[in-house]
């Protein structure tokens, strides 16, 4: 079976199949006797939680999809959560070594057609914060704020291979990394010309930002809410999968990941921006920057679920996904969007 047939596959065999590889983990770490594995989330990556229900020990193995990262660039993940462990403001899983002292494992399977990359995570606890409780995202503005000083602080930051988020690696380069923003779902000869407007307007704002080291860096570029768990009051952050090189306010963008035109956008980005600067301060002209960032996420995202239409969630967002994104494109190119923060 090749790659291409294995992606075809319904996903409940997919599932068994990826699960099944999961097993042969086990015996590459230094895990209890009776360690059970259940599949918590397949997207891009298959997840799983290993458990012993007789000592409640507990770890998540993460399988890592194909093609996407490299070795170098998954080691790089694991340095910055490993550099993060002694960081009393942001707790993170943490990597296991199996028991040849490698982070990195490689698993093979018969009924699976490529070798896949493995890691071993530290169970945290929490629950997801309330998505409805704007205190939520001043949270999240605070870890966010946290995270970036960190990494101003630490000299490896900067040379960790990871992606780009920029413009050339989203929409402009010859393979940007989440497919072509054009082959959206539900395109129309006039929806191709309201957002090639947008990407070109995008293109313009972002080059006169520029890229600098007191705006662009080392994030994690996923950091919504569903990658935060609290726990007695102190915040864990999860699945720096995505983490890479970009503006340190498309964290922003990020956190209102398919949500973007929803009303209460407006009081999340303010309660966001406390939480940010109860840590730090931010220069205003970060903050003009934020509309165009989230719109540049906002047609990321028309592309991801244009080039995902074999799993679930992409296929639910379906046409809606790129109609509501045009409305929010017109209301960006007319100055409309978050006025309360004048665009770049």
């Amino acid at each position: 079976m090749n790659p291409q047939e294995f992606s075809s596959l319904p996903p409940e065999e997919q599932q068994a199949r990826l699960t099944e590889m999961a097993h042969t983990a086990l015996q590459l770490y230094e895990l209890p006797i009776n360690s059970e594995i259940r599949l918590l989330n397949l997207s891009e990556n298959a997840t799983f939680l290993i458990e012993d229900p007789h000592t409640n020990y507990r770890a998540v193995l993460r399988i890592h999809r194909p093609g996407y990262h490299t070795d170098e660039a998954i080691r790089s993940e694991l340095r910055w959560l490993q550099a993060l462990a002694s960081h009393a403001e942001v707790a993170t899983a943490q990597p296991i070594p199996g028991k040849d002292g490698d982070l990195l494992q490689i698993l093979s399977h018969p009924l699976v057609p490529e070798e896949r990359r493995a890691v071993l995570f530290t169970w945290l606890p929490g629950e997801e914060p309330d998505p409805s409780d704007l205190r939520s995202f001043e949270q999240l503005g605070a870890v966010t704020a946290w995270l970036h000083l960190h990494i101003r602080e630490w000299p490896e930051a900067q040379t960790l291979v990871r992606h780009t988020w920029d413009l050339e690696s989203m929409f402009f380069g010859e393979r940007p990394l989440w497919g072509r923003w054009q082959d959206g779902i539900g395109m129309t000869p006039q929806r191709l010309q309201l957002l090639g407007r947008l990407a070109d307007t995008l293109r313009e704002r972002l080059t006169e930002y520029g890229k600098h080291p007191h705006n662009f860096g080392l994030i994690h570029a996923d950091l919504r809410l569903a990658n935060l768990l609290l726990h007695n009051g102190k915040v864990h952050v999860i699945d720096f999968d995505d983490c890479g090189h970009s503006w340190l306010m498309y964290d922003l963008a990020s956190a209102l990941s398919f949500i973007e035109d929803q009303p209460q956008v407006p009081d999340l980005v303010q309660a966001w921006l406390r939480g940010y600067r109860s840590v730090e301060p931010l220069d205003p002209e970060h903050e003009r920057i934020i509309p165009t960032l989230i719109l540049a996420r906002r047609l990321l995202l028309v592309a991801w679920v244009g080039s995902h239409q074999e799993a679930p969630f992409p296929r639910q967002l379906g046409e809606g996904f790129t109609a509501r994104t045009c409305e929010l494109a017109e209301l960006y190119l007319a100055g409309k969007f978050l006025p309360q923060i004048p665009s770049r």
